[in-house]
């Protein structure tokens, strides 16, 4: 019997060889008729009969081009019209809701052909095809076509146009396509940007060898590379960048190469390897291979495959890794375009490895741990973006423009969101034109006309004035940890009321203190603050968050009083008499100290009491090293700690905790199971505080959100004890939980208000 039908299909899938990957099909299974592109995706009619469609249907999903992300298909059956063939058609009209592919790595059969000393792209490193290569980081607008990249620039010789025009072949309408006769090139300049003698490729690697910085243009912006084994030249890449211990990431050439100085689980292998290539955090295998100074005092190493051309050129010979670091300044995006990354780096770098592709948009690495046996991002980035996330209710397009660290925005239509890559942190003028540049193309590459603004409820945030700078959209104010309770619900696709764990740095409460521990109840539409950990004062204000010990001196001043400095924390008999003087009297009165319920600033806390880090040179520094210390100890034992009601709300009081913590540091308990416990402990006053909760609301439903969460012994401890009571529990999967996925929480509280207008319900 035979019979036609009409398939349309929604995703990305333009410009990933989705309609040439139909013609193909349609040829292997006898079917007719024809595939084009719409204003929706591509939609094609297909006949023939009954059981070879059934075949072409299946196989449409399961056997999709790599780059390909099949949103929805809608199936009509239709007249049959017996064609003679199939043919790929002229592109139709419709409704301007074509998604663009985000950047992909190198395709075998690429690679094949990079390392193919007959073939006409031998060592070529530019080299790509319908599924391969860049996408996002050069498309200037819609449609996804040549003229629309900055491959414009480049017209197509005879062979490579012959490849372009062919359905058969892989590179058909593949909008990057190029070769050494006709696309970009690259060159070798040094610090000055005189170009340098020799191949390009070669040269660099000597370089490198050397003991040299170089900074590599890559697909969505600058790295700055040295030999990962050499300790002297990530030493010098330290100094002259100003970063003293932060980890670097790395690449390796290969899975080999990999396990030679990284424990790697199937998971984690199955991220490194697929067509996204993000940086990925493996467990340091003992006695590495790498300089000690890549990643100090952390038990992880963040891992990346090649995933350009020039990436794998570079590795191919005599590198085991390469440091590729981005290439800023502190507190600055990635450099991007050559003349900035000259000017920007070249107190950096010895050497700048260019070529004419232009970026048009830049775009970091992204980043994911494994929690779980699932992915966790970290940083949601190249590879990703601008990739949607499913909503559970349709709402009006927002614009949403996040909070301050871990910069992202996000734009919404329908039941559909688009996380922007990440930004960085929105602490200068310059992060902030990022913000700004990428909303405006994010708006113009998604046809999306937002319809309301959303933004944190903190006046003094860069993204904030941002917000209030746009004319004629409605604001929508955001209390930082409603965002996060709704990005989680969001990633997950739950709608209605959940219990909110949110445990963070930082966030403006709608009381003026300074929130980070918080159980909120609620969804899109409002929320109430059921719990929260027991306020402290932040001693010094934003000093705190780069010393530690300030924070220790306020829990321990909190747990003893005025004898706080009797405690037998060694640090503290290095403080003077002069000094404890101030600093009690600080705390006493609350000078330039408000208060805070941060988790974050208790880890910083207990990581000074233990001895661990007084300062910090990084974000969560002093967290991630209580982690790995904990991750040595397997004991399971936790410290006191009282949950009391006060006023209508619960609060969690670890001022046991504390004094049973100054009784193991007397005792000389060893630091890894002092970590331990303090982690047993704050995972066992979540279900402590959710036992509560549930009894006074008959909520079940936890889902769990902030920066605290990404440290993954604490997340996997409060899952396990939440499970075990028979809570259903929700963690991030497709956007992070630190302030990266505030975004979608912000979108999605903007739109549901703008929807059903109402105010926030914030208590």
């Amino acid at each position: 019997m035979v019979l036609r039908l009409r398939i349309a299909v929604e995703g990305i899938v333009q410009g990933v060889g989705f309609r040439p990957f139909i013609f193909r099909l349609a040829a292997h299974h006898g079917i007719v008729g024809w595939v084009r592109n719409s204003g929706a995706g591509v939609v094609m009619e297909a006949e023939g009969d009954a059981d070879a469609l059934a075949a072409f249907r299946a196989a449409i999903e399961s056997d999709a081009p790599p780059l390909a992300v099949i949103a929805r298909i809608v199936i009509e059956e239709i007249a049959p019209q017996g064609d003679g063939s199939f043919v790929i058609g002229e592109s139709g009209e419709g409704a301007g809701t074509v998604r663009v592919a985000p950047d992909g790595d190198v395709c075998p059969d690429c690679l094949r052909e990079l390392f193919d000393p007959s073939d006409r792209r031998y060592r070529y490193p530019f080299i790509n095809c319908t599924n391969c290569g860049p996408r996002y980081s050069l498309v200037t607008a819609v449609p996804y076509d040549r003229p629309n990249t900055t491959m414009a620039r480049f017209p197509l010789c005879d062979a490579c146009r012959s490849e372009y025009d062919d359905p058969m072949d892989r590179r058909f309408h593949a909008q990057p396509v190029a070769c050494p006769v006709c696309g970009p090139t690259l060159r070798l300049v040094d610090a000055s940007g005189a170009g340098l003698p020799g191949d390009p490729v070669d040269r660099t690697v000597d370089l490198l060898t050397e003991g040299k910085i170089v900074a590599i243009k890559g697909l969505g912006g600058y790295h700055l590379a040295v030999d990962a084994a050499n300790d002297d030249a990530v030493a010098e890449l330290r100094r002259r960048k100003h970063r003293d211990e932060k980890p670097f990431a790395v690449m390796a050439r290969d899975m080999e190469a990999v396990a030679r100085f990284a424990l790697v689980d199937s998971v984690e292998a199955r991220l490194l390897t697929g067509p996204e290539h993000p940086i990925v955090l493996l467990r340091k295998r003992p006695g590495t291979i790498l300089s000690g100074r890549v990643a100090p005092a952390n038990g992880y190493v963040g891992t990346m495959l090649p995933y350009t051309p020039l990436h794998h050129l570079l590795l191919k010979e005599r590198f085991a890794a390469l440091v590729m670091t981005s290439g800023n300044l502190s507190d600055e995006p990635i450099a991007y375009r050559d003349d900035e990354a000259v000017e920007r780096l070249s107190a950096i770098a010895d050497a700048f490895l260019v070529h004419d592709r232009e970026i048009r948009t830049r775009v970091d690495d992204s980043v994911i741990r494994v929690f779980r046996g699932s992915p966790l991002f970290l940083r949601r980035s190249r590879g990703y973006v601008p990739r949607e996330v499913r909503l559970p209710v349709e709402i009006p397009s927002v614009l949403a423009v996040g909070a301050e660290l871990k910069g992202a925005l996000c734009l919404t239509r329908g039941d559909r969101a688009f996380p922007s890559q990440h930004i960085g942190d929105l602490k200068n003028d310059t992060t902030l034109a990022s913000l700004a540049a990428t909303a405006e193309h994010l708006q113009a590459l998604l046809e999306i006309r937002p319809q309301a603004v959303a933004h944190d409820l903190h006046p003094d945030y860069l993204s904030t004035g941002y917000a209030e700078g746009i004319a004629g959209l409605p604001r929508v104010a955001v209390q930082h940890h409603h965002a996060h309770l709704a990005s989680c619900m969001a990633d997950n696709g739950l709608d209605g009321s959940v219990i909110g764990v949110i445990f963070d740095g930082t966030g403006l409460g709608t009381d003026g203190t300074i929130w980070g521990g918080e159980f909120l109840v609620g969804g899109y539409d409002g929320y109430r603050r059921a719990a929260h950990v027991r306020q402290v004062p932040l001693l010094g204000g934003d000093a705190a968050v780069r010393e530690p010990y300030r924070m220790a001196l306020a829990y321990l001043h909190d747990a003893f009083g005025a004898d706080l400095f009797e405690q037998p924390v060694p640090w503290l008999a290095r403080v003077g008499d002069e000094d404890r003087s101030l600093l009690l009297r600080m705390l006493e009165r609350r000078i330039n100290s408000p208060l805070t319920s941060s988790c974050g600033r208790l880890f910083d806390a207990v990581a000074a009491m233990v001895g661990l880090r007084r300062r910090v040179s990084y974000e969560g520094q002093a967290a991630i090293e209580l982690e790995g210390q904990a991750e040595e100890s397997a004991t399971g034992r936790a410290y006191p700690f009282a949950v009391l009601r006060r006023q209508g709300a619960i609060e969690v009081d670890y001022r046991l905790m504390v004094r049973a913590l100054m009784e193991d540091l007397a005792a000389q308990v060893p630091l890894p199971e002092m970590a331990r416990a303090f982690h047993n402990t704050v995972a066992a006053s979540v279900v402590d505080v959710c036992r509560k909760i549930r009894s006074d609301t008959g909520l079940d439903r936890v889902v769990l959100s902030g920066g605290v969460f990404q440290n993954r012994l604490l997340c996997e401890e409060s899952c396990r004890l939440l499970e075990a009571e028979e809570f259903r529990v929700v963690t991030h999967r497709l956007v992070p939980p630190n302030d990266g996925g505030v975004a979608l929480g912000q979108a999605m509280i903007a739109g549901v208000a703008h929807r059903v207008p109402q105010s926030d319900k914030g208590e």
